[in-house]
């Protein structure tokens, strides 16, 4: 692994690592501000507003300094986030704080992706999936250690061990991380919205791919207890079986598409989700819908760093400018959509819901052609 690569995969193992690291705390975190799940679930909402609005300000900072300046400016403002809400001792402020939370994390995700584009270019390679795969990586160990951290050290001992070892990862990625300049594209032109249409077209593609994964994400556990009377001890195997899987193939992503192509991994990754969807939201039995849950992680595992890739190299556009639609737009169906989808299930349940978002997928399936921007930079 070049120098450049293992730096921004230690960027991104961080960004999950913090990230997952949140989510163990978010019980302490109600109790010591007396929330109500309703008010609980607004201070959440709070956390993906953060996220949706640093997006868009994030692609102008990247356009016009480059992904390295930003990513470090944003990890080092994101490091003592965690420790900040383990003290904070009120709402208002609590706010202000996972508004804060939310926004670093994005300013940083972007940012990341980013940096992983120029990288992509200089080796002349994919490796957006692996990096992704970094970040789920990270993501499983932050939550997965939380627990034990919290029950031996207490709160603030987790948020301070947390925040050293995210602190080494920065230390060693930061030196070895490729200086990308301003895009060309900034200096020439006034650094705004797009006007033209594909990097929109490529924002709906990675929407339409993240909705589903939201869903898994949030209601698997829910529709498997609620709906298909499934003991509450195999709740989490939908989900725990979907994020295996995903992790898995996006460490293979990048090879599959150097082989294959961007296009034809999107269409296979957008077949596989559409079965697996199907069969999750129509099976009859346990098993073959946790199988259900596995085949659709396999599909989507490759979905959004093939968008990312693609919108890192439109013609013609900043980078920058171009990624933080494309981020905007999907990860609002990850932190939006699944609100939408729970008020939905309520009146239909989640059964037809799960069949029905494969419809998502067959549109991504269809929209496949414009994967091959990733391409064009790293091609052989």
């Amino acid at each position: 692994m070049s120098r450049n690569r293992l730096a921004i995969s230690l960027l991104f193992m961080m960004n999950g690592f913090f990230t997952g690291s949140w989510a163990p705390k978010i019980p302490e975190f109600a109790e010591r501000l007396n929330l109500s799940e309703g008010e609980l679930g607004l201070m959440i909402l709070v956390f993906g507003l953060g996220s949706i609005i640093a997006m868009p300000a994030t692609g102008i900072f990247l356009a016009r300094f480059g992904a390295a300046r930003v990513v470090k400016t944003a990890a080092m403002l994101f490091l003592p986030m965690l420790l900040v809400i383990s003290v904070v001792p009120n709402i208002p402020l609590a706010v202000v704080a996972l508004f804060c939370f939310g926004g670093l994390m994005a300013a940083m995700d972007v940012s990341m992706n980013g940096n992983t584009v120029s990288v992509e270019k200089s080796e002349r390679r994919a490796i957006m999936s692996s990096c992704h795969a970094f970040w789920s990586l990270g993501g499983l160990f932050g939550a997965g250690i939380g627990g034990f951290l919290i029950a031996e050290l207490g709160i603030l001992g987790h948020a301070f061990t947390v925040t050293v070892i995210a602190a080494v990862m920065l230390a060693v990625s930061f030196p070895k991380l490729l200086q990308d300049p301003p895009s060309d594209e900034a200096a020439a032109q006034k650094i705004r919205l797009p006007m033209t249409p594909l990097p929109w077209l490529i924002g709906i593609m990675a929407l339409f791919s993240m909705i589903p994964e939201g869903a898994v994400m949030d209601w698997s556990a829910l529709y498997l207890t609620g709906e298909r009377g499934v003991d509450i001890a195999w709740a989490g195997f939908g989900f725990a079986a979907f994020q295996l899987t995903m992790t898995t193939m996006r460490f293979a992503g990048d090879h599959v598409r150097d082989r294959f192509g961007a296009v034809k991994t999107l269409r296979f990754c957008a077949a596989m989700s559409v079965t697996g969807l199907l069969l999750a939201g129509l099976a009859p039995s346990t098993v073959l819908i946790i199988i259900g849950f596995a085949i659709t992680g396999i599909g989507i595992s490759n979905m959004i760093p093939v968008a990312f890739s693609a919108a890192g190299n439109l013609p013609g556009i900043a980078p920058g400018i171009s990624l933080s639609v494309t981020t905007t737009l999907g990860y609002s169906g990850i932190l939006v959509a699944p609100s939408a989808i729970g008020f939905l299930a309520e009146h239909t349940g989640f059964s037809p819901i799960f069949a029905g978002l494969a419809g998502l997928h067959i549109i991504v399936f269809l929209m496949a052609p414009l994967a091959h921007y990733a391409d064009q930079d790293h091609a052989g």
